[in-house]
């Protein structure tokens, strides 16, 4: 399993998740600027994802929806913020509608994805802050740690085919 850390610290808002990969940096960031690469990253195995929009550029808006065991579908949207290709990208994450508006009183995340090199592959670390420790304290009790855990294990079998 690629995760090697998890910190969530409920004073800053923040979830720190940080994996190592077997993959050069540019590797790495190809999964996430390519569509069809981030749906088999993004939702954990039980979640499968579909991205429907997707350009990693600032002030892009990308939409995407998990689709649980029963079929059910549970759409989110990112709004690019900033880029740094191939070492990081800034995005606000949020849960959305069945047309891609953000729904109400549902945990909005800033996060910071980085890539830098380490043992000869990636380090990544994933970086979310919340507006209130209810909002953390919400996706945590969804699983979120859980759920990003498995979708970044998928990540090795991604890299190796």
């Amino acid at each position: 399993m690629p995760v090697t850390d998890v910190q969530h610290d409920i004073d800053n808002l923040t979830l720190i998740i940080t994996a190592d990969f077997a993959a050069p940096v540019e590797r790495i960031w190809q999964i996430y600027a390519d569509p069809r690469q981030l749906e088999k990253v993004w939702g954990p195995p039980t979640h499968p994802a579909t991205v429907v929009d997707h350009e990693l550029v600032p002030g892009s808006r990308t939409t995407y929806f998990m689709t649980g065991p029963d079929g059910e579908k549970y759409p989110g949207h990112w709004q690019i913020t900033a880029v740094d290709k191939p070492r990081s990208f800034c995005f606000d994450d949020g849960f959305a509608d069945s047309d891609f508006n953000p729904v109400p009183g549902m945990p909005v995340s800033r996060n910071v994805y980085r890539f830098t090199e380490y043992n000869g592959g990636t380090r990544a670390t994933y970086e979310s802050t919340f507006a209130s420790a209810e909002d953390l304290n919400k996706v945590l009790e969804m699983g979120v740690i859980e759920g990003t855990s498995a979708a970044l294990s998928q990540i090795d079998a991604l890299i190796a085919s």
